[in-house]
């Protein structure tokens, strides 16, 4: 039995979630709404997918790195190239261990110019990011934490436009890139990014003005939605959640995050590990799983090949979308399985087929 008496914190939103009557659940040492009264997860997953919901997740890290050649440092830390981007963008990235390549979090990078980064790690991970930060910082570089200096609401949906745009906010900036705005007289950051696979937008708000905002979006007609549907609509779009598909002993070579690493970068952390791994192949891989049977799949399931042990699942969830089981696995390599070939996983001591797709399990744009 946990004896960890340490309370959880709350959202500045935490009166109005109980007045919606929001069911809670402890995320990340946090107490966070799952889903709410009249909606429940299936209908609030609908919201997303059909119009446009509403998220509360300031539970998420905010730090921030500034000083003279900020990008540069945190751009020698972290694995995506920020030389990429101009300021004015976004840019998903991933914090390693640097002797392993294990993922300490993957989390947000803002760009604000050549001497100032905003970041937004995990919640529970956001202490040791900025520990590692500040450990590695050279003369005249600043880490700050700023958990509870800001609020983040993301509108997500295809009607997010609509709606944010009619609150007097801007909307037309590109796929990851954000601006400064003012609503109701409160100075925000409007972000085109988000977490469900459909045009949105996160908004990053002072912690005592997110009432005011938050007000504002539900006058608005944007469904409140919970973590509940957050993760139903992460998992049908196959992103990553830390602790799940990426962790200390998940690289992002193995869980297929290749992608948001600067392999041609001189430095980051983790860069070492990474190339000899990339080099000589992953021994595991993720894998999208469709079950072809009744059956819900959930995370740490056995995952079989006829009657080889093949992997396990990291995240499982019935898809309001496709209405099918769905997973993502990490699957050994050296078994030689591909795309179309079929699986079982193991659902409580009955094994359920499955095939092995590429996510996304549904198509949807975020732009």
């Amino acid at each position: 039995m946990s004896t960890d008496t340490t309370p959880l914190l709350r959202s500045p939103l935490h009166e109005r979630h109980l007045a919606l009557g929001a069911k809670f659940a402890a995320f990340g040492g946090w107490e966070m709404p799952l889903e709410y009264a009249g909606g429940g997860v299936l209908r609030e997953h609908a919201a997303v997918r059909e119009g446009a919901g509403v998220f509360d997740v300031s539970h998420l890290g905010k730090a921030r790195v500034s000083g003279p050649g900020a990008a540069d440092f945190v751009n020698s830390c972290l694995t995506n190239d920020l030389g990429r981007i101009a300021p004015g963008k976004a840019q998903y990235t991933l914090c390693c261990d640097d002797a392993t390549g294990g993922v300490v979090d993957d989390l947000i990078a803002y760009l604000v110019g050549p001497d100032e980064v905003f970041l937004i790690p995990n919640a529970a991970n956001t202490a040791e990011v900025v520990r590692r930060l500040v450990a590695a910082a050279p003369d005249g570089i600043t880490v700050t934490g700023q958990h509870r200096d800001y609020a983040v609401l993301a509108v997500q949906g295809p009607q997010s436009a609509e709606i944010v745009k009619a609150l007097g906010l801007p909307v037309e900036h590109e796929y990851m890139s954000f601006s400064t705005a003012v609503l109701d007289g409160v100075e925000l950051i409007v972000c085109r990014t988000g977490y469900t696979g459909e045009h949105g937008y996160e908004l990053v708000v002072p912690w005592d003005d997110a009432t005011r905002v938050w007000d504002a979006l539900v006058a608005a007609g944007v469904r409140p939605c919970g973590l509940g549907a957050r993760d139903t609509l992460r998992t049908e779009m196959g992103y990553p959640l830390h602790g799940q598909e990426l962790s200390l002993e998940i690289t992002p070579v193995q869980a297929r995050s290749g992608w948001a690493v600067g392999w041609s970068k001189p430095a980051f952390w983790g860069r070492d590990a990474l190339l000899a791994e990339k080099a000589e192949g992953p021994r595991r891989a993720l894998r999208g799983l469709e079950l072809t049977g009744r059956g819900i799949p959930r995370g740490h399931m056995q995952v079989y090949a006829g009657d080889t042990l093949v992997g396990e699942t990291t995240s499982g969830t019935f898809s309001p979308t496709k209405k099918v089981g769905i997973a993502l696995a990490l699957l050994d390599t050296a078994a030689g399985l591909a795309e179309g070939d079929l699986v079982e996983v193991d659902i409580r001591g009955r094994r359920t087929e499955a095939k092995i797709v590429k996510p996304p399990f549904v198509q949807t744009s975020v732009r």
